[in-house]
């Protein structure tokens, strides 16, 4: 599994250390900045609006930073975006995916502000997914000396429905600290949501463990705590940016990877060009889909929320890679 977008680390000088409970601390129980007596929660980008919007239901106003279509990493943050982000009762971020949000968190004097990457064990991983122990592919970052996040790690945790499930326990617990007199509600959502996610690891373990090939090709790497989770490869195509053009060397050894693990599909992205996809497909005779990173959802995407996106991504993984 590998995955090699990168997003710079952001050493931001005075941001607040957070724990397990993800709070720095409480500005007030029951403490409600909307108008309409709601919990006002930030919500940085998709995967951490779905789980506000979850666990709070009707107890919360969520207000997300990254609007529909918008490529978070690239997200740039107006005046008025950092005024309404002082304003909230609670924010919730993903440190270092987004350097523009980390900034503005940081000068935003919020006290409730849950870090999605404390809640979770973040991983680094390698550059190509044939790397197992097996002598195969590249050692870690070899030809694409890229990192994520801090100390290396990928940030695309939300992908794996397991490590997804601890960040919504942790965000359930946020919420149950900064809105006491709905805490009983913010548990029994959480417990719900988390018992939703279980159940499509389940899902995801049982539809992809007969594949008759293991190793897919993306344009945009962020899929290796997925692939990880459910013992597979991951080949990325630009890796730091689904834009940026990739060498000729990166696609001549794609096409030999193609060749040699039986690879069928090159997938692409709904809020990135398909360009790069599409001509590594022609070059090797390949078809194309789309494997969805989740990180907004459109018009484009292949259905309305978290699970259904991911359903679609569960099978668009099994019809390319096959079965045994």
């Amino acid at each position: 599994m590998n995955v090699r977008r990168l997003i710079p680390a952001a050493a931001l000088a005075g941001a607040v250390a957070l724990g397990a409970t993800a709070l720095t601390a409480c500005s007030g129980a029951g403490a409600t900045g909307s108008k309409d007596g709601k919990l006002a929660v930030a919500a940085s980008f998709y995967p951490m609006q779905f789980l506000a919007e979850q666990i709070g239901k009707d107890h919360v106003k969520v207000n997300g930073l990254t609007k529909p279509g918008v490529e978070p990493h690239d997200l740039e943050i107006t005046p008025r975006q950092t005024a309404q982000l002082g304003e909230a009762d609670v924010i919730l971020y993903l440190k270092t995916l987004q350097p523009a949000v980390d900034k503005a968190v940081a000068q935003s004097g919020v006290k409730n502000v849950v870090d999605a990457a404390t809640l979770t064990t973040l991983e680094a991983h390698a550059a190509s997914g044939h790397d197992h122990g097996a002598g195969e592919g590249h050692a870690e970052g070899e030809g694409h000396d890229h990192s994520h996040g801090e100390a290396g790690t990928d940030p695309h945790v939300w992908l794996d429905p397991a490590k997804y499930a601890e960040i919504a326990k942790g965000v359930g617990a946020a919420l149950e600290k900064a809105d006491p007199n709905n805490a009983a509600d913010y548990k029994k959502n959480t417990d719900e949501l988390v018992g939703e996610l279980t159940a499509l690891d389940t899902e995801f373990k049982d539809g992809l463990k007969n594949t008759a090939s293991r190793t897919f090709i993306t344009t945009h790497s962020a899929f290796g705590y997925l692939a990880e989770r459910y013992g597979l490869d991951q080949e990325g195509i630009s890796g730091v940016d689904p834009e940026s053009e990739p060498s000729p060397a990166r696609m001549k050894e794609l096409q030999e990877v193609a060749k040699k693990e039986n690879v069928s599909t090159v997938f692409f992205e709904t809020l990135a060009s398909d360009k790069t996809a599409e001509v590594l497909a022609t070059d090797t005779g390949l078809k194309t889909d789309v494997l969805d990173p989740l990180e907004g959802i459109t018009d484009k995407s292949q259905g309305a929320d978290y699970f259904e996106v991911m359903r679609s991504n569960l099978k668009n993984l099994q019809k390319a890679l096959g079965s045994k």
